[in-house]
């Protein structure tokens, strides 16, 4: 009976490091998430982020590949 208990947590360890290695090999297909300008909409301000600063802005132009807003995607 003891043989068939490590046979089983063998097999669940194999099972998890297989489980381990996929999610690793779909993360070194993952893009990094694109830039975009966002203006404000009470004030004459502009910023670039990833994600909205906020309710009170608008995107306005993007997306870029770096955080100045200046190299274009797909370019």
């Amino acid at each position: 009976m003891g043989d068939q208990h490590s046979c089983h947590k063998r097999s669940l360890a194999t099972v998890l490091c297989a489980f381990l290695l996929l999610c690793v090999s779909f993360a070194a297909f993952a893009a990094p998430a694109s830039w975009y300008k966002w203006k404000s909409k009470i004030k004459d301000a502009e910023v670039c982020s990833q994600t909205s600063p906020g309710d009170g802005w608008e995107r306005t132009a993007g997306p870029y590949r770096d955080g100045r807003c200046e190299k274009i995607k797909n370019e």
